[in-house]
């Protein structure tokens, strides 16, 4: 897609501090985090909510979350994460290419908003 600044973001367009990569997520630092760490994870391929998502996309799912555990065990934080997606304009969604939140670094409280 070529507007999407996520696209940019895998395309190498546009700068990121990438954390992990594998062939079909990306996870790099949100530039206005939320928590001590607060991660964004991304399937590599464009999808713009959770209802575009096609049954050949399901293993992308899959892919992210492995991607969290990585990335969360990687940087200490067994202690809790909290991994969030909101999906369309009610939800709070902001950029159309599904994306997760990673964050930790403090204790979370619940519920979130």
């Amino acid at each position: 897609m070529q507007d999407c600044i996520f696209c940019k973001i895998v395309n190498k367009e546009i700068p990121a501090e990438v954390v992990y990569e594998n062939d079909a997520v990306l996870v790099f630092k949100d530039i206005r985090p939320a928590a001590p760490v607060h991660l964004l994870l991304i399937p590599k391929k464009h999808i713009p909510t959770f209802f575009n998502l096609e049954e050949e996309d399901a293993h992308l799912l899959g892919e992210i979350h492995l991607a969290a555990v990585r990335v969360a065990r990687g940087s200490g934080l067994e202690k809790g994460f909290r991994l969030v997606s909101n999906c369309n304009e009610d939800a709070g969604q902001l950029v159309f290419h599904i994306h997760y939140h990673l964050m930790a670094g403090r204790k979370l409280h619940w519920p979130p908003g």
